[in-house]
């Protein structure tokens, strides 16, 4: 061999030793500082104390973690420095898909979580503050500029003033305390949070008047506070929440007219105030504005008036919650033609008259229709097929003079209403445009017809 082939052959291996060196270098995994580690496990600890988290996850937290710990790398802008730090800490099972470490009846708050991870992006707690009492701590102002999602559910044990958990959360998308003990009035600080995409504080204990001024929430598409104590006017500055989905307001105390400004939510498509105090102002004729609707609930507010011929205008409805509000009058057969997509309507425990409309028949995807404790009267015009497949979901005992065919009357779902008395009579309406010669022609020839048979009949 060469000298030049000697040298050729050292160099391949120096070359490549060093490539082996900086790639095993590079595939290092940085590791989680020790004190941060540490704070992890005592939140672990907290919520969950027969488990010694230390010796079943005894390496870096963020190369073999349990689940619910999440890291992620930050470069220093000025060093390029690289570090890894606790970005989402999630506890609560929820499903063998989301296998959060599950919570202890005696679990505790640790304000650790509001100190000890400064780049956290998100915190979730599901059923873990069950019996034990656990209170919202102080959060410091330093905590939570990088904090996108607060998440709290079915935690009743968990209490404490809103105004004590809106914090410096300037880049907080989600905010979802909902099943909690969390009471108080609403802060003015949640109007501030610009970012935010959803707000459910639905089933705590708050309470008061909603003054806080919403207009700043341009990307809110969630508002649901329903399952509180508020009460007085719905403020008009939701209606300037113009990106909402869904807003649910339900089972609550609130009180006067239902604002107008709600009809610029042209992007809404669920729409839940049932259950409220709004006044007798009837249904609100803005709905008809809202093209995008596919739910709407106002039941137990006491409205009153009839049902609005607005339905052509919202015909990609598929529920109506309309039970309980004082309603009177006829039920419309616009409603038949046209909402061909709805699948629940609920009229029951109003003050409805006359007949059900026959144009019911053409919803082929509806499954669920209540007429309960009404005025309603006539014959019943849904063939055997029609309620053949609603079962227990055709509801329309309470109106005494209802009646169904005797073809009918075995049917489970009408098994409750009389027979009607009379027999379905052929609609007159039928012959409508046959002149009266034709009339004549064709009973002549009827006649001729029975001539010759009989004339058969005799002969044969």
């Amino acid at each position: 061999m060469t000298v030049v082939s000697i040298f050729k052959l050292a160099l391949f291996f120096t070359l490549t030793s060093t490539l082996v060196t900086i790639s095993l270098q590079q595939e290092q995994p940085l590791l989680l500082n020790s004190a941060e580690q540490d704070s992890v496990y005592q939140v672990l600890s907290s919520i969950n104390s027969a488990t010694n988290w230390r010796t079943l996850f005894p390496d870096d937290l963020c190369s073999y973690p349990p689940h619910g710990v999440v890291c992620d790398y930050f470069t220093d802008p000025t060093t390029k420095n690289v570090t890894v730090h606790v970005t989402e800490l999630s506890f609560g099972y929820v499903s063998d898909f989301t296998p959060n470490p599950s919570c202890s009846p005696n679990s505790t708050f640790s304000p650790l979580l509001f100190t000890s991870f400064k780049h956290l992006r998100k915190l979730f707690f599901y059923q873990c503050f069950t019996q034990t009492q656990a209170f919202v701590p102080d959060i410091p102002t330093t905590f939570g500029s990088s904090l996108e999602e607060l998440v709290f559910i079915n935690n009743r044990a968990f209490v404490g003033p809103l105004s004590s958990i809106t914090g410096n959360f300037t880049s907080l998308r989600r905010l979802v305390l909902s099943g909690n003990g969390i009471h108080g009035a609403i802060p003015n600080a949640i109007g501030d949070l610009a970012n935010i995409e959803e707000i459910t504080l639905s089933r705590n204990k708050l309470s008061g008047k909603v003054s806080v001024n919403l207009s700043k929430l341009k990307k809110l598409k969630i508002l649901d506070l329903s399952g509180n104590g508020f009460h007085g006017n719905v403020p008009s500055s939701v209606g300037n929440l113009t990106h909402l989905l869904k807003l649910d307001l339900s089972s609550n105390g609130f009180s006067g007219k239902i604002p107008e400004s709600l009809s610029n939510l042209q992007a809404l498509d669920f729409l839940d105030l049932s259950f409220n105090r709004f006044g007798n102002f009837g249904v609100p004729l803005f709905l008809a504005a809202m093209t995008r609707l596919k739910e709407v609930h106002l039941s137990g507010n006491l409205l009153g008036g009839e049902i609005p011929e607005i339905w052509g205008n919202i015909g990609g409805i598929l529920g109506i919650g309309f039970s309980n509000m004082g309603l009177v009058g006829e039920i419309p057969a616009s409603m038949g033609l046209h909402l061909r997509n709805l699948c629940y309507l609920g009229l029951d425990n109003n003050k409805l008259n006359g007949k059900v409309p026959e144009e019911f028949g053409f919803l082929e995807f509806v499954n669920e229709i209540n007429l309960e404790n009404n005025n309603l009267s006539g014959r019943l015009p849904f063939s055997a097929n029609f309620t053949a497949k609603f079962g227990e979901k055709l509801r329309l005992k309470g109106n005494p003079e209802l009646c169904v065919d005797e073809k009918l009357s075995h049917r489970e779902s009408v098994g409750e209403l009389k027979k009607c008395s009379k027999p379905d009579i052929p609609n007159p309406v039928l012959f409508i445009g046959v002149s009266h010669s034709g009339l004549l022609s064709s009973s002549s020839s009827f006649l001729v017809f029975l001539l010759f048979w009989g004339l058969w009949i005799l002969l044969a």
